[in-house]
């Protein structure tokens, strides 16, 4: 019998939702619109394998700016799990992100093969799920994100992420189904948040905000934007004490972590700034 002939090529951005499909069916909960925005982050950043005409195997290797790289999205349909085609995906992906810092957050029990190709843990993300509703806090100055000049938003992210991503930023807080908002201190924007639906409830990320109190207020604010039944969730960087102690006073509940790696030094980003992280699958 004939043997199959595997091939390594970029997606589509079709094909990038079918990569969202495959997270969904790994009980990822990605969300609903996230193919779109990934893509605008970096359209070549994308990789799928065949095996034939079969896609098997997917992985995203997002390189910002020649400054730093991202992976997320590694997966091999069970099948084809074991048989070497996920570690050749995987060196491309490398291969394309040669010489840059790169990121990921990966599932922990994997930490030690990541270890094997040059990551590094910088700290666990931990995914807390809770339930919606409640009301617009009244004490913090609330205001709808597309009332901001993108300028001014874009700024202010500039802060968490190692390098600017403005056409990803300016995707993520457009995308349908979401509602993307802001809080002002002495009229300047002092923190924000988006909360998107996703294949199972809604989830809060990005939370950045200048101080704890904002943020909870900012987190009060996106929780009341969905019904007392949806189910919510918010990844945070465990060594921000501040955004556990915040999930943990509305009795979220740790549903999952990801070991945050990088191949270089962590980037020196404010993590007690950081309260929801934005994706484990860009950054």
């Amino acid at each position: 019998m004939q043997s199959k002939h595997f091939t390594i090529k970029t997606m589509t951005k079709k094909e990038v939702e079918l990569m969202i499909d495959w997270a969904a069916a790994e009980g990822w909960n990605p969300g609903l619109n996230d193919a779109e925005c990934y893509f605008a982050a970096d359209p070549e950043g994308f990789l799928v394998g065949f095996l034939d005409d079969e896609p098997i195997a997917t992985i995203s290797a997002i390189n910002y700016h020649d400054a730093f790289g991202f992976i997320g999205f590694y997966i091999v349909k069970p099948d084809y799990r074991g048989k070497g085609y996920g570690m050749q995906i995987w060196n491309v992906a490398l291969k394309r992100l040669e010489g840059l810092n790169i990121g990921l957050d990966g599932v922990v029990e994997q930490q030690e093969n990541y270890k094997k190709s040059g990551f590094n843990l910088a700290y666990r993300n931990i995914r807390f799920a809770g339930v919606g509703g409640g009301n617009l806090p009244q004490n913090a100055d609330i205001v709808d994100l597309n009332t901001v000049p993108f300028e001014i938003i874009d700024a202010y992210e500039q802060a968490f992420f190692p390098v600017n991503r403005a056409n990803f930023t300016k995707a993520w807080l457009s995308q349908p189904q979401c509602d993307a908002l802001g809080v002002m201190n002495n009229g300047e924007l002092a923190g924000y948040g988006v909360i998107r639906k996703c294949q199972n409830g809604f989830k809060v990320g990005p939370l950045f905000a200048d101080s704890p109190e904002l943020a909870e207020s900012l987190f009060l604010a996106l929780k009341s934007k969905v019904g007392a039944s949806d189910a919510i969730f918010l990844d945070t960087p465990e060594i921000n004490q501040a955004a556990v102690a915040l999930a943990q006073k509305y009795n979220m509940q740790v549903s999952f972590e990801t070991a945050r790696m990088y191949t270089g030094e962590c980037p020196n980003l404010p993590l007690n700034r950081i309260f929801g992280v934005t994706s484990f699958e860009i950054g």
